[in-house]
């Protein structure tokens, strides 16, 4: 079936632009890449992490990062999801596209553009074979037909019936190409489900549903941290299957590769621990903690069973490995019940998921890379997830042009044993936007809370001022004691956004004017 025209287009601009850019093929000798991906797995929930306070084993975690460097202060680029992998993918702070605050809605519009090099174009463009196994949730060009779209995107509450309506213009547009996903920026291939509590319920391979959703799901798949959010599904569509099914996906694309001359990348975003906690019947009542600890449990397993593969091909010994996190643990699974119990998801960390204190965004951050990396090393120098952009770059011997990467440091000089800062300011986001600044050591939030879900924070101070070296736990308030610095902070992130990046090179335009924090209250008319 041909290609609709969007997606030609796409794929079109995206081989002009990297071709351009980037005209010599890998040597074979360049490492394999594989990013490990966790979602909503915090900072505390790894044991390596959190020996005395956390009671989730994660053995096969813990033994890669025994294996190669433990970062200390890694950081997501948002407390929440799709923000977060933006970042990652691009090497550029989510907020310089139009994504402001929250995350990419439910049938809404890729975020990536085609023009936006990622970590997969750049690696195929170098000759690597590419593919992204997982969760996507970065947005598509979903063919619904405008006169069509109130009914297609209709969420009912309860036990919906589908009817012939529902299901003639579901199989109309299911039936077609999706356009924007991960083959449309960077990708050889895709496989998974966009977002597993959210609609379609089903896989996606390539650009195409794997079948057509005709139902809408089960109510009682709606309950008790499992789906979020009505709509069309696949017949006897379950929960349970997905994750098993995305480590099996790439352990064979591993196994394919390694057998072929040319070098591979795989970007596996996991769709856990992040609801639905859908866990699988051996692994249920494992951790003796609650179903989120025995997910967590499950999702070591699934890369456990991802790096058997590498070592079972051979191709573990010249294979970068980098597993992290898109955010801190989700409050809303049962954290306080988890507390009690003397499981900390957020370690010593303040805050969850949302939040811009530490425990929405100070992540798991470990990297394997054997020959290169000293085995159970630690660092803790300042890094961040939009930093894989230029270390990819790096490890493949090219520069990114001015329009990639912009806000991507490298972190080889790290992995080779260096101790030397890679950078000096660091900008993580609450779900509403509220930006976390940091240099060195010193943390600036432009808000009195959390700017998330989190309780607490002083309302009668309208910002926040932090020096991590001595206060991790974000405690003492140093805003209106130290004034100056805080000026200092606010000129740096204000220099951040209308330079358009934070690495040196020629001022890159955001996509959008940035919001800027604290937002003003509003003027109350005069009466």
């Amino acid at each position: 079936m041909p290609f609709p025209i969007q997606t030609m287009r796409s794929f079109f601009l995206f081989a002009l632009i990297t071709s351009a850019i980037f005209p010599v093929a890998a040597e074979p000798s360049k490492p394999n890449i594989v990013v490990l991906y966790a979602d909503d797995l915090g900072y505390g929930d790894v044991q390596c992490y959190n020996p005395e306070r956390g009671k989730i084993p994660t053995p096969h975690i813990d033994r890669l990062a025994a294996q190669g460097m433990r970062f200390t202060d890694g950081h997501s680029s948002s407390g929440v999801c799709s923000p977060s992998r933006y970042t990652l993918l691009t090497g550029r702070y989510h907020w310089r596209s139009r994504l402001q605050a929250g995350i990419v809605g439910l049938w809404e519009a890729p975020l990536i553009t085609p023009d936006r090099l990622t970590i997969g174009g750049l690696a195929k463009a170098h000759g690597y074979r590419t593919a992204c196994i997982g969760k996507w949730h970065l947005g598509w060009d979903w063919p619904i037909p405008p006169d069509q779209a109130k009914l297609f995107k209709e969420r009912p509450k309860g036990d919906a019936v589908a009817t012939n309506a529902h299901r003639a213009v579901w199989k109309e547009v299911f039936s077609q190409a999706i356009g924007g996903g991960p083959i449309a920026v960077g990708f050889d291939v895709y496989f998974g489900t966009d977002v597993p509590n959210w609609p379609p319920y089903c896989f996606i391979e390539q650009d195409r549903t794997v079948g057509i959703p005709g139902d809408f799901l089960p109510a009682h798949l709606l309950k008790n941290h499992q789906a979020s959010s009505q709509g069309p599904a696949l017949k006897d569509w379950t929960l349970e299957p997905i994750l098993p099914a995305l480590g099996e996906r790439a352990a064979k694309f591993i196994e394919q590769e390694a057998k072929t001359p040319e070098p591979f990348l795989l970007y596996l975003p996991f769709t856990s621990p992040h609801t639905p906690l859908s866990v699988n019947e051996e692994w249920k009542g494992k951790s003796g903690l609650g179903l989120y600890a025995d997910f967590v449990m499950e999702t070591d397993a699934v890369v456990g069973r991802v790096l058997e593969a590498l070592e079972r091909s051979g191709a573990a010994e010249n294979t970068l490995v980098v597993f992290t996190s898109d955010n801190g643990c989700a409050p809303y699974i049962g954290v306080a019940d988890l507390e009690k119990q003397g499981h900390y998801p957020s370690g010593l960390l303040r805050g969850y998921k949302a939040d811009a204190w530490e425990g929405g965004h100070r992540v798991p951050f470990i990297v394997r890379w054997p020959g290169v990396v000293e085995e159970g090393s630690i660092c803790d120098q300042l890094v961040h997830q939009a930093d894989l952009m230029r270390t990819f770059a790096d490890v493949l011997g090219t520069e990114l042009p001015d329009t990639a990467g912009e806000d991507s440091f490298s972190l080889v000089s790290l992995l080779k044993g260096g101790d030397d800062p890679i950078r000096e300011t660091a900008v993580s986001a609450s779900i509403k936007g509220t930006p976390a600044l940091r240099l060195g050591s010193w943390k600036y939030i432009a808000d009195p809370g959390s700017g998330g879900w989190g309780k607490g924070g002083d309302q009668s101070q309208p910002i926040q001022l932090y020096d991590l070296m001595n206060d991790l736990g974000e405690t003492n308030n140093l805003a209106s004691a130290q004034p100056e610095r805080v000026e200092q902070l606010q000129a740096v992130l204000e220099k951040l956004i209308t330079d358009g990046r934070s690495t040196p090179g020629a001022p890159q335009k955001n996509d959008v004017k940035v919001r800027r924090y604290p937002v003003e209250p509003p003027v109350s008319p005069k009466k």
